[in-house]
């Protein structure tokens, strides 16, 4: 009875029911509308939060190197300060050249051109700060500060490249967080370039703005990031057959036609960026004095703040065999010391075991990547590209020539971006980080 006298008054008023469904559609477009605005607005406030975030931790960690402005510095101090005079002083085609001071020009040519740009201001600053002759050794609390202050400012490329990483690799609150205390707070990062000085973290950073491209699957981007870092500094060259067998697999194996073009505009890519770095240096015929000092193979197998790795346990084995013979009657040479200074030609031979040459060194880091670009070429996956990329830094790290201990930063820092995935993960981290306890000694001494 109900139903029947309510469809007689809907058939009275044919109107209304046209009404209540168009009523119905904008109830529930309005309602879709408000709803996908909320999505947006959710992800804008989370990366609103990620960057007021990243920044308070990143303030955190200036006010901290800031108090350390006063603090202890090794001889990198004045190595810098030099080649702060030397590219403002010198003519282009005269910086790797000169031997006004021990501390020569051994880094790529973007670095020069970045010590150049910073001469300017130094400059400003002090005068004698950029004066060749007269600038040895000064020491001056402008120059303390000037330089301090330059390495705190450089530190901006490291927090975008972890901003980079916090906003596009997907994580978890607490992983993102865990990342951002072991970069931005890293205690080897604090103690390497903002008291013993340097510039680890500018150049790491732009290692992380290039694996966060690389995990985006923008391969050509994270290829050109690399090749600048390699004209910064070289010796992060140790993790080039990673990006080459990567980049390979993973952005050129297209097919014929799409896979010569892909590698053919990488290969412009990183050509150009080569050519802008040593351009100039090729112009003026100094290419083949570039090399040699950015590869000082006179310096020795070991540096005077040694790596601990498979060297030391070769060093101590040569060592420990040598008193044994001498023990036994047997009249061995032993030399003073097979650690060197840091300097070319600062350096001893082994007693009893073969000598070792750059190009061991070479094989041996070649051989322990082996595994690891197998398993890049067989799977090439985006998200691995941070552990692989540490791994190489290991090898090298291991078994390469004349390696720093602050070395291990450079896998330390991209294990940092994983650590938070797994306990596995954090156990390497924790086990790799490790190493930088050793620079506990060093804190005690005022000159290498």
């Amino acid at each position: 009875m109900y139903e029947f006298s309510s469809e007689k008054k809907e058939r009275e008023k044919p109107g209304l029911v046209a009404q209540r469904r168009r009523s119905y559609r904008v109830s529930v477009f309005v309602s879709q509308f408000l709803s996908s605005m909320e999505d947006q607005r959710k992800p804008e406030k989370n990366k609103t939060s990620t960057t007021s975030s990243l920044l308070w931790f990143f303030g955190i960690s200036t006010c901290v190197k800031l108090l350390l402005i006063p603090s202890y510095h090794s001889t990198d101090f004045e190595v810098h300060r030099n080649w702060l005079a030397i590219t403002h002083s010198l003519p282009l085609d005269q910086w790797y050249i000169d031997k006004t001071s021990p501390w020569t020009l051994d880094y790529p040519p973007f670095f020069a051109y970045f010590e150049c740009i910073l001469s300017f201001f130094a400059h400003l600053v002090d005068p004698k700060m950029v004066d060749l002759e007269k600038g040895l050794n000064y020491k001056a609390e402008s120059v303390v500060l000037f330089q301090r202050l330059s390495v705190i400012v450089c530190d901006l490329v490291l927090l975008y490249g972890v901003y980079r990483l916090s906003k596009n690799f997907s994580m978890g609150f607490k992983e993102r967080v865990l990342m951002w205390v072991l970069v931005v707070w890293s205690p080897g990062l604090v103690i390497v370039d903002h008291m013993h000085f340097q510039y680890n973290g500018f150049l790491l950073g732009l290692l992380m703005m290039s694996i966060s491209y690389l995990m985006e699957g923008r391969d050509l981007m994270g290829g050109f990031i690399f090749a600048v870092l390699l004209c910064f500094k070289h010796l992060f060259a140790v993790a080039a057959p990673v990006y080459f067998v990567y980049l390979l697999r993973h952005y050129c194996w297209k097919g014929f036609v799409k896979g010569f073009g892909r590698i053919s505009v990488l290969g412009a890519v990183v050509a150009a960026v080569f050519a802008a770095a040593y351009g100039p240096f090729v112009y003026h015929g100094q290419m083949q004095q570039v090399i040699s000092r950015m590869f000082p193979f006179g310096r020795g197998l070991c540096h005077a703040y040694w790596a601990p790795n498979f060297w030391v346990f070769y060093i101590i084995l040569d060592k420990g065999l040598a008193f044994l013979l001498r023990k036994l009657g047997l009249n061995i040479p032993v030399p003073a010391a097979s650690f060197t200074g840091g300097l070319v030609g600062d350096s001893s031979p082994f007693a009893i075991l073969p000598q070792v040459t750059p190009l061991t060194t070479f094989i041996m880091v070649l051989l322990a990547l082996f595994p690891c670009l197998i398993k890049i070429w067989k799977n090439p996956q985006p998200r691995s590209t941070a552990r692989w990329i540490a791994y190489a830094y290991m090898c090298g790290f291991l078994f390469g020539w004349h390696v720093h201990e602050k070395a291990s930063l450079h896998f330390v820092i991209p294990l940092a971006i994983v650590a938070g995935n797994s306990l596995e993960d954090a156990r390497h981290y924790f086990l790799l980080s490790i190493a930088f306890l050793h620079y506990s000694p060093r804190m005690q001494r005022r000159r290498q």
